[in-house]
């Protein structure tokens, strides 16, 4: 039974595929077909044309009626066939509207015979059999003792809705189709009748000016006819002269160039100024109305640094108060490097648009439509396919349209998420820099309300890229050497100092190639955080980074005890209840700055350290988010052994500058893309998302070095901001043995620490109202006096007494 279903379900899908191959048309039949339709048409421009010469309509008709007696003659030049043909499509049928057919069946012939796609073939038919009726009923309207000009068809059309909407009724209908196939058929827009009128304006004008006599004007107290000389015959001087034409917002006096002078060396030039045109409106006209080119209007450049208008609240506590007369940096420290926006070469972007159709078509892909959008440095080409095109198929000719472009760094986005498109990026032949002033200056960064704004560049459509580095929470920066990541920690660094006061943001800094961020050292006291007892607040030995990483995670550990306390879940809150005063600074709670953590070069550390620094770097990836620790790690590639899963799994926020291979750029970014940059500040930047292609902005060193000149000739605070103090795990137990030299608290701090059996200096800190420094020497010394345990890491120490009673039997016997 199964067997005899199996043959019969067979044998359906095989009497199915067979009709569907039935109706599958050769090549040879579609051209046959094609020929025979553009004959037809011929056939019917014939018989249309002759149905009107002479009045062959009336004289027809008796022909018409008595088709089979053979001994009538009909007048047309198609005979019989022809005049039944035009009594039944333009009499009984359309009209003169009818011509319209001759021109679909044509198309329709030439589409088939040469295999072109019929898409267009589609629309053009739609659009066509509408303005049929259209103009039939126009006809019928307008024409109604002629009914050889709408047709029996448009005649009747047009007494049906006279019936029903009255003779006005059926002249606003008929507008307003004309007006739907002006606008989505032919293209006309307000903007297109507008600028055609101009233009016709200009040429009148010119034309006038041409026409007129040279007219004195009325204050000048000279006729200048008087003095016009006659043109001498076949003077070489004038013969010789050639007058070179540059596009410039000049134009040439024409009325000084008539040859009303007596020499050539006469001749003056006045220069008239044009006005100047106001900002270009988007799109671009193009000679192919199927091409758009976009072009992002400039943004507002504020010149004012916005962050300098910040106002307190007198009844919330102010962190700034100890820096009152801190003046943010002002934007003219920074360089302004291109003298304008973005410059639109418009022959480039044809040819581009050209090459990339001809590519395309070479390999059987029809395109519907195109559309550019310059960008600073790259150009998007976004591209909608004929209907039934594979996506995949155009992905694959990558090389083939970077190779037909002669370009590199060919990418090609498919599809571009949120839109129908497929975007192909070509990089621009003079690419335009984008200065850090442009994008300090814009309206979007300074008036972006986030808790620290980075402002990295432009984006391809010209829009400053503003990102939050609070909500990333870190970030990892990799690309090849000298490819742009020093500059991209500079712009990071310059973003938050625009934005940040002082008191709400700390850095620190650790450089192991000692010459890039050494330019930091003059804001020390202002914004940077370091050990206590250490000179440089920018690491530079690999050795220190340990301690520097490890007292972060103590730094993490004690602030979350805070947030504990004061029963808020994050940063944020925490500080916006202690600036409402509602946290005791008693009670060891104090406003807490941000704390960013910047690497240049991680992958040195790992070399270096390995295991001491990925330890802590990993526990603060993964929990100093909330209690705002914020890291920047780069790299130039992020492999697995300098950064394990662990620590790439924290780092949704990633920046890939250019590599020379898309393995690397899967490791960093998890996808291909970054080996086709151009370098020079050319990125890519995810967030877990969408891959986002920018322009990073160029700051120099000197630019840097006016901005901490600015910041560190102010007044500071006493110190840097310091961080706890690390105790290793060799450090403590020689400590304070002597029992004279013990600290006055010492007694105190044992009992607390053995009614809280735990062990921790955060815990001191906050019972006995003190700072971590001697905090940590009471560490040491209970750990000397065996009371506590020795050092474990981030984990509390043990307490090796159980109760207070133990704790003065353990004093009686020291006293003894």
């Amino acid at each position: 039974m199964a067997k005899n279903k199996k043959e019969t379900v067979d044998k359906k899908n095989e009497k199915q595929e067979g009709s569907k191959r039935s109706f599958k048309i050769s090549k040879q039949q579609k051209f046959v077909l094609g020929c025979l339709l553009v004959l037809f048409s011929v056939a019917l421009l014939v018989a249309f044309i002759s149905f009107y010469v002479n009045g062959q309509w009336q004289t027809d008709q008796s022909v018409v009626n008595q088709l089979g007696d053979r001994t009538e003659a009909a007048e047309n030049w198609l005979g019989k066939f022809g005049a039944y043909l035009a009594d039944l499509i333009i009499y009984k049928g359309f009209g003169l509207a009818s011509f319209i057919l001759v021109r679909l069946f044509f198309l329709t012939g030439m589409f088939l015979a040469l295999e072109l796609s019929t898409q267009k073939l589609k629309n053009t038919w739609f659009w066509d059999i509408f303005a049929i009726i259209i103009i039939s009923i126009l006809f019928g309207f307008f024409a109604t003792s002629a009914p050889e000009l709408g047709g029996t068809i448009g005649y009747e059309l047009n007494l049906f809705l006279q019936d029903y909407i009255g003779k006005t009724g059926t002249l606003l209908t008929l507008l307003f189709g004309l007006i739907v196939y002006l606008i989505f058929k032919i293209k006309l827009s307000p903007e297109k009748i507008q600028s055609y009128f101009d233009s016709t304006k200009k040429e009148f004008k010119s034309e006038l000016s041409t026409l007129k006599p040279a007219v004195p004007h009325p204050e000048s107290a000279y006729n200048l006819e008087e003095f016009s000389v006659e043109e001498p015959e076949n003077d070489p001087d004038l013969d010789n002269i050639h007058i070179k034409t540059v596009d410039t917002q000049f134009e040439l006096n024409k009325e000084a160039l008539k040859p009303t002078i007596s020499h050539s060396s006469e001749i003056e030039l006045n220069p008239i100024l044009k006005p100047i045109a106001p900002k270009q409106e988007l799109p671009l006209v193009s000679p192919d109305e199927a091409f758009v080119i976009e072009k992002a209007e400039e943004e507002d450049i504020i010149e004012e640094n916005l962050a300098s208008r910040l106002v307190a609240d007198f009844g919330l506590f102010d962190p700034t108060l100890d820096l009152s007369n801190y003046k943010f940096p002002t934007i003219d420290l920074l360089k302004e490097y291109s003298t304008g926006g973005i410059t639109i070469n418009q022959e480039e972007l044809e040819e581009n648009k050209n090459k990339i159709v001809d590519t395309l078509r070479n390999y059987k892909i029809e395109i519907a439509q195109i559309k550019a959008t310059v960008g600073p440095s790259v150009t998007l080409y976004e591209i909608v396919p004929e209907a039934g095109i594979r996506i995949s198929k155009i992905k694959s000719l990558e090389d083939d349209i970077a190779l037909s472009l002669s370009a590199l760094g060919i990418r090609i986005i498919a599809p571009i998420p949120g839109k129908g498109t497929i975007g192909i990026e070509v990089p621009n032949k003079n690419p335009t820099m984008v200065s850090m002033k442009s994008v300090i200056g814009a309206a979007k960064f300074q008036e972006a309300e986030m808790e620290l704004p980075i402002a990295l560049g432009k984006t391809i459509s010209n829009e400053t890229f503003v990102v939050d580095l609070a909500k990333m929470p870190h970030l990892l920066m990799a690309g090849a050497t000298g490819q742009g990541k020093s500059v991209g920690l500079n712009a990071v660094l310059t973003s938050l100092l625009y934005k940040k006061h002082p008191a709400e943001v700390k850095f620190v800094l650790v450089d192991p190639k000692k010459v890039e961020l050494t330019l930091f050292n003059k804001i020390e006291r202002h914004y940077l955080a370091k050990l206590p007892d250490t000179e440089d607040a920018i690491i530079t030995d690999n050795a220190k980074v340990v301690n520097t990483l490890n007292s972060l995670c103590v730094e993490m550990d004690n602030r979350y005890s805070l947030l504990k306390d004061a029963m808020v879940r994050n940063i944020k809150e925490y500080n916006e209840k202690f600036k409402s005063r509602k946290l005791n600074p008693e009670a060891g709670h104090r406003f807490l700055p941000y704390i960013v953590l910047v690497v240049d070069e991680f992958a040195d550390l790992i070399m270096t350290a390995g295991k001491e620094v990925e330890i802590p770097i990993a526990r603060l990836a993964q929990l100093a988010r909330a209690i705002g620790i914020h890291l920047i790690i780069a790299t130039q590639r992020p492999s697995v052994n300098v950064i394990t899963g662990l620590i790439k799994a924290n780092f949704p926020a990633r920046i890939a500058f250019r590599v020379t291979s898309k393995i690397d750029s899967r490791t960093i970014l998890d996808t291909q893309g970054a080996d086709q940059l151009i370098g020079r500040g050319d990125l890519l930047y995810t967030n877990g998302n969408d891959v986002v292609r920018v322009q990073c902005a160029f700051i120099d060193t000197p630019e840097v070095e006016k901005i901490t000149d600015f910041i560190g000739g102010q007044k500071a605070y006493a110190t840097a901001y310091l961080l706890p103090e690390f105790v290793g795990e060799e450090s403590g137990i020689n400590l304070d043995i002597d029992i004279s030299e013990r600290d006055t608290l010492f007694r105190e701090a044992a009992e607390i620490i053995v009614n809280a059996q735990q062990g921790s200096a955060s815990l001191l800190q906050r019972k006995l109202k003190l700072g971590y420094n001697r905090a940590g020497r009471l560490i040491d010394q209970l750990e000397a006096a065996g009371i506590v345990g020795p050092f474990e890491g981030s984990k509390a120490r043990s307490v090796n007494i159980l109760d207070l009673n133990a704790l003065d039997q353990f004093f009686n016997n020291e006293q003894n």
